[in-house]
């Protein structure tokens, strides 16, 4: 098992933009997948659910997320594309602070194209996934979801969850 430290919230490497990965690092990078997979496990067995995580909240400053709903999908390069004009507001969560819970507005929609661990190319349109693959390609710029907090009352403890979803009716 290659569980890896999850960077926290306030460790400077989670503002850092990522570097594109290369075609001649792809070896390298099936090593850095099974890392985050087991790491993304081993916060389900702590934490409860979570659905992906980019390689930065790891210390990997490459642009790479690992994605595991109904089966592991590997996004190498991501470049989100297409937003809809319609935005959703969510609670959002981040095991680089999981005792916490943002308020957030993403794209309902966009279209997200990578590449796979053959190199392959690949484009989909998202509408369900759309919010977690804009949270994990923001930290790939080095963007946090607190700093997408809609006001100073949308950062809230998940303790605090009854409240929060409270909040959100306002």
């Amino acid at each position: 098992m290659a569980v890896q430290k999850l960077l926290r919230l306030g460790n400077p490497k989670l503002y850092e933009v990522s570097r594109p990965v290369e075609r001649q690092e792809l070896s390298e990078m099936t090593r850095v997948v099974t890392d985050l997979h087991d790491t993304l496990m081993h916060f389900r067995d702590e934490w409860g659910p979570a659905r992906a995580v980019a390689a930065p909240q790891i210390g990997v400053l490459k642009r790479l997320v690992y994605m595991f709903t109904d089966e592991p999908t590997v996004f190498i390069n991501p470049v989100l594309s297409n937003f809809s004009s319609e935005m959703i507001e969510l609670w959002d969560d981040c095991m680089s602070f999981p005792e916490l819970l943002v308020r957030v507005r993403r794209y309902k929609s966009c279209t997200v194209t990578y590449r796979d661990l053959d190199w392959n190319e690949h484009s989909t349109k998202l509408t369900f996934l759309s919010e977690l693959l804009q949270h994990e390609c923001d930290h790939l710029e080095g963007i946090l979801a607190i700093s997408h907090a809609i006001d100073s009352k949308s950062i809230v403890l998940k303790t605090e969850r009854e409240y929060a979803i409270g909040l959100s009716a306002n």
